[in-house]
């Protein structure tokens, strides 16, 4: 089990950071729009890839969903203003 910790960490870091980012500029595009919906799921396919290669079992996917979310939640507060960096 510890095995998988450093490959789990990196991965929902990876999660959490590509998603701020997008997060970002989703908040300017136009609310159902291709953009808005290409900036939600682009990072979906590597997050995948990757657990898939680690070797990382579905029980991992509710937690890189999570920080997916975090982090389009982030970049949406930064580009309103609301978040400082």
């Amino acid at each position: 089990m510890y095995a998988q910790t450093l490959p789990l960490s990196t991965l929902l870091i990876f999660a959490l950071g590509v998603n701020v980012p997008l997060g970002y500029l989703r908040q300017g595009a136009r609310k159902y729009s291709l953009a808005w919906f290409t900036y939600i799921h682009l990072s979906i396919p590597f997050i995948i890839i990757w657990r898939l290669a680690e070797g990382l079992g579905w029980e991992i996917v509710p937690f890189t969903l999570g920080c997916a979310l975090l982090g389009q939640f982030l970049g949406g507060m930064l580009r309103r203003g609301n978040l400082r960096p």
